[in-house]
């Protein structure tokens, strides 16, 4: 077997931390209706969060030479399990499973020494062991009967564990049960050697548990060169022919036994993704130091962040390392540290899929001052029809509020469609597909008619401005300054004098050539045009946007998060002309350029300040 060279790394007490910290808001990954946190007690190391799309499993490989015979030291492993206890609150630490080759030679005494050391973790991290080939007499298969590993580490050692459902009738195979992001995961611990019938009930725990994303980990499975390229070993192809490559559930297995470390991605049956990775560092300084490896998960961001690191010498002070414990601290190689871009929805839709949520009653979104309310579900026109002009989208507060489409310049009947794409969180199960761009100007836009009391309306005790939209990906063409949603007329009509124009309307939500949310009001009392900008939003999914203003001051939300670019100069109510609002489109000098490019969904606007907790969609 070959060796890799050392990787240095920075020197970080905890790296847990950064790789999964507070959940942040508003993405698709995750479900957003309110629910009650659910934690699992976890000891002295804190509180353990069911609920957050972010939590980590801890990976721990062959600690064989930490318990070998005389020269037996198990104070690295300890300080590692100190440290998944102390952090396992702050990391939201789900679980720990080690690959095997807990020993070197298995025996009595080297078993009893390692099973003393599992204490300090048992009872407050949830874990999962199974056996390596320096762990049991040389066997086949797992039909080896009783043994010092058995006896240590069997079914009976992970009773009292919430986590633990079962083991197969030799003993050496046992699965767990987690729940963690809000759903429930499995994990499968086969025996190195697994048996046919090993397999079959291993098969037979997939079969109960069809809906949940399995991790299978085993000691031997994959071998890599120094490039990190992993390949299927002689075991690990049985094992993928036998029981991964049919089940779609499995897309993560671990192993250890070779080194160096490597990682490949395999297709299953279904087409999808398997990672396959091997983790051993029992060939660096002192027998890899009890190093584990971190796998974070971000249902938010749709990764797994990896990092490995060996707690014993990120707990020394630095000035007392030698070097070898400097340079094996953290290691951030390519197969060491790296993330896996993971669409989780997508890729667990064929076992379990993502049951959409029922659309809410427009009664149940509409709080004490809403002003109107507007949703695009066609009332049953079939999907990607055109949107006719004169269709009236009616304002479902009662107000009179309803909107008319009409369509700008020369344009034709594709570019204003009904779509059955949505926000998950939205209310309403559908929205518009807007076409518009320039070269030449085209596009369509809803309007308010003549009449409509929200073309006057001031706003002077504040509002909350709210709409769900979507850019295309690919997003082509030039959309610099589209606008999304704007009062009609100009400023300068109302008497203001300090803006960027006098032409521009008088308030207006439009997107930047940078893909920034700008939000531009001239305010009812103050002489002024105070703009929020947002970051770049992104493209291809869904965006939650909300303008509240408490009759002081304007603050724009982007999926539920305050973003940084509000003014704070005074901004009470709207200068409204008594003109039209829209949907679609911003006027200059009172007439239409372009128009939006992109999806746009329910759209609600009240007159007061909304907290985060009642927009449409709840973020806390």
């Amino acid at each position: 077997m070959s060796t890799a060279g050392q990787q240095n790394g920075p020197d970080r007490r905890a790296l847990l931390r950064a790789a999964v910290a507070v959940p942040a808001a508003g993405a698709a990954a995750v479900a957003f209706e309110e629910a009650p946190a659910r934690a699992a007690t976890t000891g002295r190391g804190g509180r353990f969060d069911t609920e957050s799309p972010r939590f980590a499993l801890a990976v721990l490989p062959d600690t064989q030479y930490l318990f070998d015979a005389d020269s037996a030291d198990p104070a690295p492993l300890r300080e590692t399990f100190r440290y998944l206890v102390a952090e396992r609150a702050e990391a939201n630490i789900a679980f720990m499973t080690h690959l095997g080759d807990v020993t070197e030679h298995g025996t009595e005494d080297e078993i009893g020494r390692a099973a003393d050391t599992f204490r300090t973790l048992h009872g407050k991290v949830p874990y999962s062991v199974l056996a390596g080939n320096h762990d049991i007499p040389s066997s086949t298969d797992d039909q080896r009967g009783d043994t010092a590993y058995l006896a240590a580490f069997g079914p009976d050692r992970y009773a009292s564990m919430p986590t633990f459902r079962g083991a197969s009738p030799d003993g050496y195979n046992s699965y767990h049960v987690l729940r963690a992001g809000g759903r429930e995961w499995l994990v499968l611990a086969l025996d190195w050697r697994v048996s046919d019938k090993g397999l079959r009930w291993a098969q037979g725990v997939l079969d109960a548990h069809p809906t949940l994303p399995a991790v299978l980990t085993t000691h031997d499975i994959a071998w890599a060169d120094d490039d990190g390229a992993a390949r299927l070993s002689d075991n690990g192809k049985r094992l993928w022919d036998g029981l991964v490559r049919g089940n779609d559930q499995i897309f993560l297995a671990l192993g250890g036994h070779y080194w160096p470390p490597g990682r490949t991605v395999l297709s299953n049956d279904a087409d999808n993704d398997v990672h396959v990775h091997i983790t051993n560092y029992q060939d660096r300084y002192y027998g890899g130091a009890g190093m584990i490896r971190t796998y974070s998960f971000d249902l938010v961001r749709g990764v797994i962040d990896v990092e490995t690191f060996a707690p014993w010498f990120l707990a020394r002070a630095p000035e007392r390392r030698t070097p070898l414990e400097a340079e094996t601290i953290e290691l951030t190689g390519p197969v060491d540290r790296f993330s896996l871009r993971i669409d989780f929805d997508e890729r667990f839709e064929g076992f379990a899929p993502v049951v959409p949520t029922k659309p809410r009653p427009a009664s149940a979104v509409m709080p004490h001052g809403t002003v109107a309310y507007w949703r695009f579900d066609g009332s049953g026109t079939a999907p990607g029809a055109p949107v006719a002009d004169g269709t009236v989208v009616p304002d479902l507060t009662g107000h009179g509020n309803d909107l008319t489409v009409s369509r700008l310049h020369a344009s034709g009947p594709g570019v204003l469609t009904w779509s059955p794409d949505h926000h998950p969180g939205q209310p309403a199960r559908a929205s518009l597909h807007f076409d518009g761009g320039k070269s030449p100007d085209r596009g369509a836009v809803l309007t308010t008619s003549a009449q409509a009391a929200l073309n006057s309306a001031k706003f002077t005790r504040g509002y909350t401005i709210e709409t769900f939209i979507r850019l295309p990906d690919p997003f082509e063409g030039d959309h610099a300054w589209m606008g999304i949603l704007s009062w009609e007329g100009r400023n300068g009509d109302a008497g203001k004098t300090t803006g960027w124009s006098p032409l521009e309307p008088t308030c207006s939500l439009n997107l930047s050539p940078e893909r920034f949310l700008q939000f531009v009001v001239y305010p009812a009392r103050q002489d002024a045009d105070p703009t929020s900008w947002s970051h770049a939003l992104p493209v291809g999914r869904w965006t939650h946007v909300a303008v509240v203003n408490d009759g002081r001051r304007t603050v724009l939300y982007v999926d539920g998060s305050r973003i940084a670019r509000n003014p704070t100069q005074p901004s009470t109510g709207i200068a409204t002309l008594g003109k039209p609002f829209v949907i679609g489109a911003t006027q200059f000098d009172e007439g239409f350029g372009q128009g939006f490019y992109g999806w746009i969904g329910d759209t609600r606007i009240v007159d007061h300040a909304l907290s985060v907790r009642d927009f449409l969609t709840p973020f806390a």
